[in-house]
């Protein structure tokens, strides 16, 4: 049986090869990071030293994928021609780290297309993303960029699996896509995930317009607000409106079992991070019970 990928968002503070290092200290065999910082249309450059490390350490620890969140200030579907052209060169910098740290998955909000129809932003979005990865090569690496559902907030693109879905298909023979889905967007977008009828519901949805293999990553976050608020605050899993039996049901579903599932929860004290990796590894039924079994042997 394939080993589940249970991991969280980490720092990179003090190389962005720390992260594997913290990782792999919290018991998470997959992370998240930001190649640079979320706020800042100057990325720092990374170290050819570093990423060397960040592949070393991966494959010391078994740690992956690696998955790289693209900056907040990305809007690839602005309305505004400048603002879309530095979005436009920033993309472009986050795969052309992407690739050089050996990452597997770049996730990307596509933005918000205010201002246009949703149609033309969506037109704006893949013809941005063709634009920035003109010339890049991508048949010698196992590498998506992965297209994120968002919390269904007014004008932004992606707030419906359907959005999602347009966008992949936009994208296909540009460049390697896929989807990455949070939970908490999903929740507070209006899918039902709570009880097992709409979860079932839910994943119907997701197989009949993106298709259940495009589905890389779960973002696996409870959320602070109630279901079709549209209000994106993450919580500690199972500390929120949605409890833990979605990501039960997520975790022990064959279905996503090629998925990675990373948290993005908050750090308010220390050691939140491996609390909810721990979380997760004990709502997976099979590790679980062999976990017992372990404990057995080893009392007696």
């Amino acid at each position: 049986m394939a080993k589940k990928r249970i991991g969280i968002h980490l720092s990179t503070a003090g190389g962005v090869f720390r992260a594997a290092e913290r990782a792999h200290a919290i018991g998470a065999n997959t992370f998240q990071i930001f190649s640079s910082s979320p706020r800042m249309w100057k990325a720092q450059q990374l170290l050819g030293s570093h990423c060397e490390q960040m592949r070393a350490l991966r494959k010391e620890f078994d740690c992956a994928p690696l998955v790289i969140h693209t900056s907040y200030l990305v809007n690839l579907c602005s309305q505004t021609a400048l603002f879309r052209e530095k979005s436009l060169i920033a993309f472009r910098g986050e795969v052309e780290r992407a690739l050089a740290l050996g990452a597997e998955y770049l996730v990307l909000h596509p933005g918000s297309w205010k201002g246009l129809t949703r149609s033309e932003g969506l037109r704006l979005a893949a013809e941005s993303i063709a634009r920035a990865v003109d010339g890049v090569r991508f048949d010698d690496c196992d590498f998506r960029v992965l297209i994120e559902n968002t919390a269904g907030e007014e004008f932004s693109l992606g707030g419906s699996f359907e959005q999602v879905a347009e966008l992949i298909e936009q994208l296909k023979g540009i460049v390697p896509v896929g989807a990455c889905l949070d939970t908490c967007h999903c929740h507070v977008a209006g899918y039902e995930m709570v009880t097992e009828a709409g979860y079932e519901q839910t994943v119907r949805w997701i197989a009949g317009t993106m298709g259940v293999d495009a589905v890389r990553v779960w973002h696996m976050n409870d959320a602070k607000a109630p279901r079709g608020s549209k209000l994106d605050r993450h919580q500690h899993i199972g500390q929120g409106t949605m409890g833990l039996e979605p990501f039960r049901r997520l975790l022990d579903d064959k279905r996503f079992a090629h998925c990675a599932f990373i948290a993005e929860t908050p750090v308010d004290e220390e050691g939140d991070e491996r609390r909810n990796v721990e979380t997760m590894k004990s709502l997976i039924r099979v590790q679980g019970a062999e976990r017992g079994a372990q404990k057995g042997r080893v009392s007696a």
